[in-house]
C-alpha cells in the first residue's frame, strides 16, 4: 500500500494490500480515464452515501487499462496515465483507490468470481455506483443486470447511473479522446470539465541545465493522448510557475526532416531552474491552427508573429474576462 502523491489518500494496490475487515465500502469500478464529468457524477454519488452511511467510498481501477493488456496494437492512448489518475481521484473525495493488476489471471475470472472474490471477500462492498454500460467479468460476459442479480445474492446494492450529457454530448472518454485528438480543447474541456493537459519532464539540450535560458521548451517523448498536429495557446506550469505559451504538436516539416516534436515557446519568459526531471504542467487552452508545410523559413517566421499575436489575444481577452 502507497499514498497517492500529494493526495494522502490510501493507494492499494491488488486485493492483497487490501487490510482485513476493511469493509463496509461502498465501491465504483471503472478505468476512469480522464476523471472527466460522467466519472465524478458516479464518484460523488458514492462519497455521498458514504458519508451519509458512516462507510468508505473506494473507487476501484485497473492498471494497465484492460484494453493495453488484452488488445495492446489497438489500444487506447490515455486520457490521464495511472499518477495523475490518482491524483484527480483523490481530489472527488473518495477515501481510498484500489488499483488491480489487469493481468491473465485477472482477466479469466468469471463475473461471479470478481464479485465473491473482489468485492464481497476482499472489500466487503454493501453498495456499488456503476455507470448504465459497465461489463464485468471474463469476456466482459456480465452487466448491469447481473450485478444486480449478485448483488441480492452477496447482499450489496447496485445503483445504476445514466450518462452525462453536456450541450447535448454525451461525455465518455473515448468521446474525449476523439475530440483532443482533433484538436478540439473546446468541447474536450465541456467534457472533462477542466483544460485538457499533459505532464511530463522537459526534453534534453535546448539550453536546459540548472535554468531554462531560452524562451523555447521541448517536451520529453509522451507516450499517451496528445492532441493532433496543430498549433495551441497553451499554458506551461513550471515549479509553481505559470507562464502563456504558443505550443507546436507536430513534424516540423519546414526543416527538412520530419523530427516530432511537442514545442513550446513562452511568452511571458523568464529564467527558470529546471532540469530534465523537472516536472512540466502543458495544458492545451485552444487550437490556432493546423500544421503546414511553409515555402520558406520566412514566410514560417511570419505566420509564427501571426499565431503569437493571437495566443496574446487570447491571454488578454482571457484577463478582461475575469475581472
Amino acid at each position: 500500500m502507497n499514498d497517492c502523491a500529494g493526495s494522502m489518500i490510501p493507494v492499494y494496490r491488488g486485493i492483497q494490500e487490501i487490510p482485513l475487515q476493511f469493509g463496509p465500502t461502498v465501491g465504483v469500478i471503472g478505468n476512469f480515464d480522464g476523471v472527466h464529468r460522467g466519472h465524478r457524477q458516479i464518484l460523488s454519488a458514492a462519497v455521498t452515501e458514504a458519508r451519509e452511511t458512516g462507510k468508505r467510498a473506494v473507487a476501484i481501477t485497473f492498471d494497465p487499462h484492460p484494453e493495453q493488456f488484452l488488445r495492446p496494437e489497438t489500444a487506447p492512448r490515455l486520457i490521464t496515465p495511472m499518477t495523475e489518475r490518482l491524483r484527480l481521484l483523490a481530489a472527488t473525495g473518495i477515501d481510498a483507490v484500489v488499483v488491480l493488476p489487469f493481468d491473465a489471471a485477472l482477466a479469466e475470472l468469471t463475473a461471479r468470481e470478481f464479485v465473491q472474490r473482489v468485492l464481497v471477500e476482499a472489500m466487503g462492498v454493501s453498495s456499488l455506483h456503476e455507470g448504465g454500460n459497465f461489463r464485468f467479468g471474463c469476456h466482459a460476459e456480465a452487466g448491469i443486470r447481473e450485478l444486480e442479480i449478485f448483488g441480492a445474492k452477496f447482499g450489496f446494492a447496485v445503483h445504476t447511473h445514466e450518462a452525462v450529457r453536456v450541450h447535448g454530448l454525451e461525455v465518455s472518454s473515448s468521446a474525449i479522446r476523439r475530440l483532443v485528438t482533433a484538436g478540439d480543447m473546446r468541447r474536450s474541456r465541456w467534457m472533462l470539465g477542466r483544460v485538457f493537459g499533459v505532464r511530463s519532464t522537459p526534453a534534453r539540450g535546448r539550453g536546459i541545465g540548472t535554468k531554462l535560458l531560452v524562451p523555447t521548451l521541448n517536451l520529453a517523448p509522451y507516450a499517451e493522448l496528445l492532441p493532433g498536429f496543430g498549433v495551441y495557446v497553451t499554458r506551461l506550469t513550471v515549479r509553481g510557475r505559470c507562464f502563456q505559451a504558443v505550443t507546436n504538436v507536430g513534424n516540423r516539416p519546414t526543416f527538412g526532416e520530419a523530427s516530432f516534436a511537442v514545442e513550446s515557446h513562452i511568452l511571458d519568459f523568464e529564467p527558470v531552474d529546471l532540469d530534465e526531471e523537472t516536472p512540466i504542467g502543458l495544458e492545451f487552452l485552444m487550437r490556432l491552427r493546423g500544421e503546414m508545410e511553409w515555402p520558406s523559413v520566412e514566410a514560417l517566421k511570419a505566420q509564427i508573429f501571426r499565431d503569437v499575436a493571437r495566443a496574446k489575444r487570447y491571454f488578454r481577452l482571457r484577463a478582461a474576462s475575469s475581472l
